[in-house]
């Protein structure tokens, strides 16, 4: 198992991508609602409007259509509304312009715009990420539990097609849920937050020579489905709050579709309606 791109060699036909967050583990709620949330209201200072805004927090990054935004885009996007609503936020116009525009959303890239620009939104966005890995990490490793039905369904992809984790989280995070379950010995390679973009992440793994009509990406978030078309591969969703019965048919439908090219047209079709009418 590899966390380096360029080390990386395909060893089958086929290629299952997995995001983690959410889609494997079940950890996306737990660390929006006792992480990325309270660290947002603690480090802004926004205790008075507490409740309304932590809710306001969980419907943007899990119970709707930017569930899995990346943390950053998730920050701006509320404290603009926070902006407008509660309380004026100092700086977010200059946080705004840089989650619009940066290339690459990490605490490295933030690190090298404060340099270049002392602002004081970038500074507390800072702070505030930070703070959220560290509570992340502070969480206790028996409600960091995969899905039921993961283990199983990726063991049997992994007879069949090399697996790789593309996920927005932190890599460290990763490897410790993963490998304490013993997941990762269905790993070929991770790739994190630190890498890039997943579509940035799926469109180097082709590289490596895989067909695109031999390649699906399993995801619970748009994200991950922008991820797949902006590559031209298939996407096969882990519906909220049906994580379980979505493993099942992984395992039992979705990888021998991929495998005997069934997966493309209806099927492909009706996952993608499912996936989107789950979170209207």
């Amino acid at each position: 198992m590899s966390t380096n791109l360029k080390d990386f060699v395909k060893t089958k036909d086929y290629l299952i991508c997995v995001d983690s967050d959410g889609c494997a583990m079940d950890t996306m709620d737990i660390k929006h609602i006792r992480c990325f949330g309270p660290c947002m209201v603690e480090e802004w200072g926004l205790d008075q409007w507490e409740a309304p805004i932590l809710e306001r927090w969980n419907v943007i990054n899990l119970y709707s259509m930017t569930r899995g935004i990346n943390r950053f885009k998730g920050l701006a996007m509320h404290l603009k509304e926070i902006n407008e609503t509660y309380t004026k936020i100092e700086g977010i116009d200059v946080l705004d312009n840089w989650v619009e525009t940066s290339p690459e959303l990490s605490n490295q890239a933030l690190e090298k715009a404060i340099a270049e620009n002392d602002n004081f939104a970038l500074k507390k966005a800072l702070s505030w990420s930070r703070k959220v890995n560290e509570s992340i990490n502070e969480l206790p490793f028996e409600v960091k539990k995969p899905f039921e039905g993961v283990a199983e369904g990726l063991a049997y992809a992994h007879e069949l097609a090399d697996v790789a984790i593309v996920s927005s989280a932190n890599l460290q995070a990763v490897v410790e849920e993963w490998e304490l379950y013993g997941l990762l010995e269905h790993v070929d390679i991770i790739l994190s937050q630190n890498v890039g973009s997943k579509a940035y992440c799926i469109q180097e793994l082709l590289k490596k020579g895989y067909d695109v009509d031999k390649v699906v990406m399993t995801g619970d978030a748009p994200g991950d489905y922008d991820a797949a078309k902006k590559n031209g591969v298939y996407y096969y969703p882990i519906r909220v709050r049906h994580e379980h019965e979505s493993w099942i048919e992984f395992k039992s439908t979705a990888v021998n579709k991929l495998l005997n090219g069934t997966y493309g047209g209806e099927y492909q079709e009706a996952q993608i309606h499912a996936f989107l009418e789950n979170l209207k």
